[in-house]
């Protein structure tokens, strides 16, 4: 949640962020009104507490007519304080309520705009022209089940649609994907986690995924878990209610675990394969830090993104993410989306946000520099979104007989192969 104190300081600022994502500005007054009744609310309870105090150490002093005086007073204030304790629960309650609706303050270098308004920073490698070779690239689902490595057919036979089987080499490209980018980001200082993926409702509010994002998130209303569509809301809460020493700082974890994703809102889009699906697998970066250090570490986080997709030998350009298609928690957001061919265009692989004290604020996660207490910075980074990855794998590497090049990072975990080769039938 955005800082109170600088809602009350410069609530221009915070009306032109939610200008520029596109959300309700008529949210930044009402909040303004209910944290005012708050801090009203809040005195009056404290002056008639005084006040009943006060008159409590009177009433044993006194007596006759006095004493009678002084404990109807007495009963008039303990009604009083009642009422007034309910009125700044009811305040209180209200501004979090309102607190929660407002996005995190937008970066002011982010482009205005919705999805397609995104502005592009970098572009790395060189597009194939599979013309030149002599032949018609296939698409990834073609490709994959002549390698037999991809069945969607028993996937939405078992599950539904957006569900499929990683079967042969499509499990043994899986484990190899998740295997090198954990080796990548331990290589870099990451510790790597294995995450839950079930957690309670604070969780996943804590990290701003039931505002805007609530109906592509799964509810199991029985138990009142959720589901993660991303490590980023475990690895969030790892620490949350915890304060931690300024000289931890920072934090790094990439976690591993299966997402789940309604993706509500998306029908009829990417429905052939497994580029958009309702489950899926993903190495997810995370870091706890200084706020001061915010930009530079999210300049890193996306410098290890392109290390990866370099390395995977991909296509790709970066773009900075426009105002409307940020997510309620990211000040900014930066896109790296590889080229696939058969689509002919860049489809999102990564994404790196910079979440400030965003997320800190609502799970209670703070940083002690001395004797200073503050809410230290979040921010998240894909390494690996393992069917997207293989999509762009596929497509991008393919030969003409139907076989796929493995890029070198891959082939130690891969038993050596250079070539994945189709199937007999």
């Amino acid at each position: 949640m955005i800082d109170l104190r600088l809602l009350r300081e410069d609530p221009d600022r915070v009306r032109a962020s939610q200008r520029a994502r596109g959300e309700d500005v008529a949210l930044v007054d009402a909040l303004l009104s209910a944290d005012e009744r708050r801090r009203s609310s809040g005195v009056r309870f404290d002056e008639l507490r005084s006040e009943q105090k006060a008159l409590g150490k009177l009433i044993p002093k006194a007596s006759g007519d006095e004493k009678a005086e002084l404990l109807r007073k007495a009963e008039q204030l303990k009604a009083d304080v009642k009422a007034a304790d309910a009125e700044q629960n009811e305040a209180d309650e209200e501004t979090r309520r309102l607190l929660l609706q407002i996005g995190n303050l937008v970066h002011p270098d982010v482009p205005v705009g919705g999805e397609e308004d995104f502005v592009v920073l970098e572009t790395h490698g060189t597009i194939r022209d599979f013309g030149a070779e002599g032949f018609e690239p296939k698409d990834h689902l073609e490709l994959g089940e002549a390698l037999g490595a991809i069945d969607v057919e028993r996937g939405a036979k078992v599950s539904g649609s957006r569900f499929y089987y990683l079967t042969g080499v499509g499990a043994l490209l899986e484990l190899a994907l998740v295997n090198a980018a954990i080796a990548q980001a331990t290589a870099a200082g990451f510790t790597p986690m294995l995450t839950p993926a079930l957690v309670r409702p604070r969780a996943m509010e804590g990290t701003g995924f039931l505002g805007q994002a609530a109906e592509n998130v799964y509810h199991l209303e029985k138990d009142d878990f959720y589901l993660v569509g991303t490590s980023e809301v475990p690895l969030a809460a790892y620490h949350m209610d915890e304060i931690i020493d300024a000289e931890k700082l920072p934090l790094r974890y990439a976690g591993f675990s299966p997402c789940f994703r309604r993706e509500a809102g998306t029908y009829g889009k990417d429905t052939r394969g497994i580029f958009r699906v309702h489950q899926f697998d993903k190495v997810e970066m995370f870091t706890f830090v200084d706020p001061e250090d915010a930009e530079n570490e999210h300049k890193r986080l996306l410098d290890w993104e392109k290390q990866w997709l370099t390395s995977l030998e991909l296509p790709f350009q970066v773009i900075d993410v426009a105002t409307g298609d940020l997510g309620a928690s990211a000040s900014r957001k930066y896109d790296c989306e590889a080229w696939i061919p058969t689509q002919g265009k860049y489809r999102e692989l990564t994404s790196a946000s910079n979440c400030d004290g965003f997320q800190a604020r609502r799970l209670s996660v703070r940083m002690r520099d001395g004797k200073k207490v503050q809410p230290l910075a979040t921010l998240n980074g894909t390494l690996c979104a393992v069917p997207r990855t293989i999509v762009a794998l596929l497509e991008n590497h393919q030969l003409a007989d139907g076989s796929v090049r493995v890029p070198e990072v891959l082939r130690p975990y891969l038993g050596g192969r250079e070539l994945l080769e189709p199937v007999a039938k």
